[in-house]
């Protein structure tokens, strides 16, 4: 069980504005959606990602390493990997079924008979995106074990975006559309605690010796 009183303390060593600032970010958090990269290739498209989730409020990314293994691209991530939760799979296999346990429907972006135009799409259904390889796209596992398919409409002469423009353009009507719901969803209190501690922790320097101190207190 999370200690209040432990973040509150912890939270005493933040700016007023830093506090402000992580109760503002943390509304508007969600995991009624979630994302996963397969083995995507290019450093910065799995960190460009990353950065869009951060930014539309996404709060886990799934990243599926089977064949490409990395590291996140600080750079283009913009600090994004400190704020958003990532979980690594060593099998795409292995992620769909904990996303599933997770109550989770895999909705593969990829163009399909069966597709779903982006406007379209059941806002109201917990939904996890999978975005495929830049050149192969989706692996068959993905694409057997999928519960929809969802299409951003193009009318150009290309037939394929940008893996991180696609989540990016996704990720924004997705969210806008979720936030004039009546669903619920927001981040439990839980989660909302557990990210304050964390957060604190990625901020505050001296947060051993805080934790110390704090116990040594009580």
């Amino acid at each position: 069980m999370i200690d209040i009183a432990l973040i509150e303390y912890l939270e005493s060593y933040l700016s007023p504005r830093r506090k402000e600032r992580f109760a503002e970010v943390l509304s508007g958090r969600t995991k009624h959606f979630t994302v996963a990269t397969e083995d995507v290739y290019q450093l910065h498209n799995t960190s460009a990602v990353i950065r869009s989730c951060d930014v539309f409020g996404i709060q886990e990314v799934n990243i599926i390493e089977e064949v490409n293994t990395k590291r996140i691209d600080r750079e283009i991530a913009m600090g994004a990997q400190k704020w958003v939760d990532l979980n690594r799979y060593n099998s795409v296999k292995e992620s769909i079924a904990d996303l599933k346990s997770k109550g989770y429907k895999i909705v593969a972006t990829t163009p399909h008979r069966n597709d779903t135009l982006l406007k379209d799409f059941d806002v109201t259904q917990k939904s996890c995106f999978f975005f495929g390889r830049e050149t192969e796209g989706l692996s068959q596992d993905v694409i057997d074990a999928a519960d929809s398919f969802l299409k951003i409409p193009m009318v150009g002469f290309t037939e394929s975006l940008n893996i991180s423009v696609s989540a990016a353009i996704i990720l924004q009507d997705i969210t806008t559309r979720l936030k004039s719901t009546d669903i619920n969803w927001k981040l439990s209190d839980e989660d909302v605690l557990e990210k304050r501690l964390d957060w604190c922790k990625k901020t505050i320097k001296s947060y051993d010796k805080l934790i110390a101190r704090f116990y040594q207190e009580q």
